[in-house]
């Protein structure tokens, strides 16, 4: 393989982005994983059909944001932009629409199952959040407000409706969990938006990190990583949680490389570039563990 392939193979993972579909899979699991401790409710069919979909639903947010930033040109130095690599962004949008549809024919089938249109409702609550994030005439997320669509997004919105598609009912336990699920996924695109301040700027993008400054956020950044570990401790403590959920504390190495790697770098483009993507570790673990403590 020449060193061109080589290079053409690590754009095109860096566009998929593979590890990013956990942010997708984890409401998923946190929520069936309350569900089975709480309710002794699960359903494998159902569990099997919400990950598919959420994976979809979330190529969908990837895809057309990657067709909404070349609109912009914020995307002008983004090599690894699935539009810049292709250089059709026809194609990308209806991609992105064609797993869309498919991601909410998966959510459909649930629906129907249950007779109870209370999941469709609660994702289509989520789209429509994902649309206002990027896309026109809206771009939420150009006025720095695309951390709290992401938190309510995957927290609130997509645990519980994870919870519901197997007991039918609400939870003030899934509640609270979904508080923890959706810091750390909001963590994932907070880290996003350090080595690209400058790009941000150019286009008009108001990013928290370009509102606050980089240094500034880095603390925001770690204050943010703390209080997750605070959450679940105090959940604990007021007898909401399981002593197990704990087990989230393992992710705490990937939580203290993540904040030394920011505070280190956060002025160096290329160096923090990668900080997204400890972020997704920290938030695959955390929720892993927590998950798992749930039906301990």
């Amino acid at each position: 393989m020449t060193t061109q392939q080589i290079s053409s193979n690590k754009l095109w993972l860096a566009a998929i982005k593979p590890p990013m579909y956990s942010v997708a899979i984890m409401p998923i699991w946190v929520g069936n994983m309350i569900a089975l401790g709480e309710k002794k409710n699960f359903s494998w069919y159902i569990f099997l059909t919400f990950l598919v979909a959420a994976i979809l639903i979330l190529a969908w947010e990837n895809l057309s944001n990657d067709v909404f930033d070349s609109e912009t040109g914020i995307d002008k130095n983004k090599h690894h932009s699935l539009v810049n690599l292709t250089g059709n962004k026809r194609l990308i949008f209806w991609l992105g629409n064609f797993c869309l549809f498919c991601g909410l024919l998966g959510i459909a089938a649930i629906t129907w199952w249950q007779q109870d249109l209370t999941v469709v409702v609660t994702i289509l609550a989520c789209c429509v959040l994902g649309y206002f994030y990027q896309g026109p005439p809206f771009r939420l997320g150009y006025q720095g407000l695309g951390e709290i669509l992401c938190f309510f997004a995957f927290g609130p919105l997509g645990t519980s409706a994870a919870y519901y598609s197997q007991t039918q009912s609400w939870s003030m336990l899934s509640l609270a969990a979904s508080v923890i699920v959706g810091i750390a996924t909001t963590l994932i695109l907070f880290c996003s938006h350090f080595h690209q301040v400058e790009d941000d700027i150019a286009a008009g993008k108001r990013s928290p990190v370009v509102r606050l400054g980089t240094a500034t956020a880095a603390k925001v950044l770690t204050i943010a990583v703390i209080s997750i570990y605070i959450f679940t401790a105090l959940f604990v403590i007021l007898g909401i949680f399981p002593h197990w959920t704990l087990l989230s504390f393992l992710s705490l190495p990937s939580a203290w490389k993540l904040c030394r790697h920011v505070q280190d770098n956060h002025y160096l483009p290329e160096k923090v570039s990668n900080s997204k993507f400890i972020a997704v570790a920290v938030h695959f673990w955390c929720c892993l563990f927590l998950g798992i403590g749930f039906v301990i």
